[in-house]
């Protein structure tokens, strides 16, 4: 399931030479000071898209995502934490601290990621598909800006994308029955 989204997601443009562009990593629920294995995963997915990117000639912007959803602490500030400190990224990075789901979080990027020319959701593949669609609804006209993240490896997070094909699958059938989706 997440090779096939994966494979959907890469029918879109990729970033270009000269372009100016956002990934927006989504923040996952987390109880401790320390981004947890999810958080991580979403941070590795977010840089090596950005690197992507900067390979092909663009500059990248990360955005994080995400309020004290089920912590103290700020799932955005969790996630660039772990992008600067041990992933090492060097560009820009931006926190936004006040979502506390998927609608959440694009509606509150979207101030943010106006002025690029390409945006992108670091998550796993299914996640990922579900915040395009919530883009799409919320501003269509920057829909035609969405690029696919750099979110599927084989071998990747294994223990764990069997449970999130069955949430994503379910949470994506929820998205086209419901009009204004609150997860």
């Amino acid at each position: 399931m997440h090779r096939r989204a994966a494979q959907t997601a890469r029918q879109l443009p990729q970033p270009r030479a000269g372009t100016r562009g956002v990934v927006v990593a989504l923040g996952f629920g987390n109880r401790s000071v320390r981004p947890n294995a999810v958080n991580r995963w979403r941070a590795r997915i977010a840089v090596r898209t950005a690197e992507r990117a900067e390979l092909a000639g663009a500059t990248a912007t990360i955005i994080c995502s995400g309020g004290a959803v089920r912590g103290a602490t700020p799932e955005a500030l969790l996630l660039r934490q772990y992008i600067v400190d041990r992933l090492h990224w060097r560009g820009e990075v931006i926190v936004e601290l006040n979502s506390s789901s998927t609608w959440e979080n694009v509606r509150n990027v979207l101030p943010l990621v106006e002025e690029y020319d390409w945006i992108a959701f670091a998550s796993n593949g299914l996640h990922a598909a579900k915040a395009r669609i919530y883009l799409a609804r919320q501003r269509p006209g920057l829909s035609g800006r969405l690029v696919a993240a750099d979110d599927y490896r084989l071998g990747e997070m294994t223990w764990v994308k069997p449970l999130f094909a069955v949430v994503g699958l379910v949470k994506l059938r929820s998205v086209f029955h419901v009009e204004r989706p609150g997860c």
